[in-house]
């Protein structure tokens, strides 16, 4: 297991470092989210090293045995004592920096019944195409079958608002049958980094079968779960669109043993009796579990080698200790990576419920 970490002219391509020394280190993606990337320079090459970490105009590579793990842009260098440390995210956090200032992203909008993953690659276009402002990110072609804007109330972007391009993107992606996202990094054949956003729908990610997470075996550590009853339901009350009477409703009910406790679920988007019946049932799933695991820090190992499961996978996962007996399904939704722990290389995976995803489920 070697790391390089390596750092290059956002503008003009050149490499500004082959093999940056950084110590300390954790990276990693996010589910919908850029990931991050934090580490340090020693003190002896602190003072010489600004240069090769100029922020806001330097990406920064992390490669593992000849492989791209990470990428993004450094947008801190920041001197402690005599030591440097370095923050960076990855390609959606520079359009965060970026805003609309010709309205409807250049005259690509405004949109109706629009696909969002096509809204998306529109905003990169649009900020890819102002000068100085290109960094050769590629979008996937994929598809959904999700919809932004209506007749009514089309998809907008009016300069006049100053609309947010990072805000605009993210916000594509929050609905619960939205696609999902994650940034990427490759090397193509000819050894030149490849700078993706990378889409997926109905998700990212698989049900993992070939690997799995449990204490004794390869999970380090794990934050207590929390057993509480604030969100927890038998009983979903889902209503869709209509006013009044006419309001379309679906309940999803199953006895346990236990006091009712009810929750309801406002969708107003959701047209089809049985979309509304499939999210009553969804939700209810998800809110009957007592107890969650929401951050496990793992070892390489091969019942789940570092670098073996993606974004968005669901994996089993099975804590035991003296409060905890839990075994169920998560999904990942990021990790972060520490190459240089004493005890070896780790990472600290954050979960979901798999439950509390509706995978495909349009209105």
């Amino acid at each position: 297991m070697t790391y390089r970490y390596l750092t290059q002219d956002a503008l003009t391509g050149e490499w500004l470092s082959l093999d940056l020394p950084l110590t300390n280190v954790e990276f990693g993606p996010q589910l919908s989210g850029p990931g991050h990337l934090r580490g340090e320079l020693s003190p002896r090459l602190a003072h010489t090293a600004i240069d090769l970490v100029d922020p806001g105009t330097t990406l920064i590579y992390v490669e593992r045995d000849g492989l791209l793990r990470w990428s993004g842009i450094i947008w801190q260098a920041e001197p402690e004592g005599d030591t440097l440390k370095i923050e960076a995210a990855s390609w959606t956090s520079y359009l965060h920096r970026r805003y609309d200032l010709d309205g409807e992203l250049g005259g690509r909008g405004p949109y109706v019944r629009a696909d969002p993953c096509q809204i998306a690659r529109d905003i990169v276009a649009y900020a890819q195409s102002i000068p100085d402002g290109d960094l050769g990110i590629t979008v996937d072609a994929t598809t959904s079958k999700s919809q932004t804007g209506t007749p009514a109330e089309p998809w907008h972007s009016r300069w006049w608002e100053t609309p947010n391009l990072g805000d605009q993107f993210d916000n594509l992606f929050k609905a619960a049958d939205s696609p999902d996202y994650t940034c990427t990094v490759h090397w193509d054949d000819q050894h030149r980094p490849v700078r993706r956003i990378q889409l997926g729908y109905p998700r990212l990610g698989a049900r993992r079968t070939d690997i799995h997470f449990s204490t004794g075996i390869n999970i380090t550590h794990s934050v207590p779960v929390t057993y509480s009853a604030d969100e927890y339901a038998q009983v979903v009350i889902a209503t869709g669109i209509g006013e009044g009477r006419a309001k379309q409703r679906s309940t999803d009910a199953a006895r346990n043993g236990r006091l009712r406790l009810e929750r309801t679920l406002d969708l107003p988007e959701v047209r089809g009796t049985d979309v509304l019946a499939e999210r009553a049932r969804a939700e209810r799933a998800w809110r009957q579990v007592m107890g969650t695991v929401d951050q496990i820090t793992v070892r390489d190992h091969p019942a789940a080698p570092i670098g073996s499961w993606q974004i968005g996978d669901d994996v089993r996962v099975t804590v035991r200790d003296q409060w905890t007996n839990y075994s169920g399904w998560c999904r990942i939704t990021g990790w972060t990576v520490h190459p240089d722990t004493p005890g070896g290389e780790s990472a600290t995976l954050t979960l979901d419920p798999a439950e509390s995803y509706h995978y495909g489920l349009t209105a």
